[in-house]
């Protein structure tokens, strides 16, 4: 056995330095990558939250002889809206005039829930977080993002967006979703 043999038992420092520059390299590859999914992820959130607000929106008034949630208050009289009245018409059951309540065949309280875990969050801008509805008779409804509200609704169109500003990374805005 020679004494070349027996030093040989650890890296040399060109070695090391080698393997040193391969995982920078590698890492310079894998962050813009990861950090690209995760504003994707986003993008998603908001699409998604955005079409199950309008499928739910749309399968109410559909039940509902064209009338959107929020239209008639929840005591059944025609109105022009409350927040807590939309909120309330699309998570829990109601009958044909919008009043909620405990499902009641006899009662006709036999339409929805149609969003079960309620309104979602908004997921962007401002009013990260918040499930709150601004009622709005424009159409689109504008945005109005320094009032606090996740989302902006126009009773009489049944029309939801984002209330943001934000936008994604192709510069087009979470409203437009």
């Amino acid at each position: 056995m020679s004494i070349n043999s027996r030093k040989r038992a650890g890296f040399s420092l060109v070695e090391l330095v080698i393997v040193i520059v391969i995982i920078g390299i590698v890492a310079a590859i894998a962050v813009p990558r990861i950090s690209r999914g995760a504003k994707g992820a986003v993008e998603s959130a908001v699409r998604g939250d955005v079409a199950a607000l309008r499928a739910a929106v749309d399968l109410y008034a559909a039940e509902h002889n064209g009338i959107f949630p929020g239209k008639n208050k929840n005591d059944g009289t025609a109105g022009t809206g409350a927040a807590a009245d939309m909120v309330d018409q699309l998570t829990k059951f109601s009958d044909i005039s919008g009043k909620t309540g405990a499902f009641n065949a006899s009662t006709g309280i036999v339409y929805g829930p149609y969003l079960r875990n309620g309104l979602p969050p908004l997921p962007v801008g401002a009013n990260a977080g918040s499930t709150d509805v601004l009622f709005g008779a424009a159409s689109p409804p504008a945005v109005s993002e320094g009032t606090g509200e996740g989302w902006v609704y126009n009773q009489n169109t049944g029309e939801i967006r984002a209330n943001t500003t934000a936008t994604d990374e192709s510069t087009a805005n979470y409203s437009d979703y």
